[in-house]
Parts: C-alpha cells; sequence; structure tokens
C-alpha cells in the first residue's frame, strides 16, 4: 500500500480547485482508493490509477505525486 496525491494546476470544471486536490492510496492488487478535497469531498473506488487518471486527469495538468516509495 501506498500513498500519493493528486496535484492540479488548472481546474477544467472549476469545482476541484487547483493545488493538491485529492489525497489517495493504491493497495498491493492495485486498487486505488482517493478522497477528494474541497467544498464537495467525497471518496472514490477505481480499479486502478490509470482508470482513475483516464477520467481526472485532464491531460497534463493533473499529476500523481507518490507520499511512499515503491
Amino acid at each position: 500500500m501506498r500513498r500519493f496525491v493528486l496535484e492540479r494546476t488548472v481546474d477544467h470544471s472549476g469545482v476541484s480547485g487547483t493545488g493538491t486536490v485529492v489525497d489517495g492510496v493504491e493497495f498491493s492488487n492495485g486498487q486505488v482508493v482517493m478522497q477528494w478535497r474541497g467544498p464537495y469531498p467525497s471518496v472514490v473506488i477505481w480499479p486502478d490509477l490509470d482508470m482513475a487518471m483516464t477520467v481526472h486527469g485532464h491531460g497534463d495538468d493533473t499529476r500523481v505525486r507518490w507520499l511512499d516509495p515503491k
């Protein structure tokens, strides 16, 4: 299990903001849990990080910063 955050430079939706927008955990099986920060917090479970980033990555405007080593 390792922790990460999503950092966003541009907020295309006008909802999630910029800077650190997600606290996340990737489990040993690849499954990801993300907790959104900001005025509309929520928790989302994804099969893997690639799928989550396909939806929430907004191209190069969002990056994953790992907090724990692999």
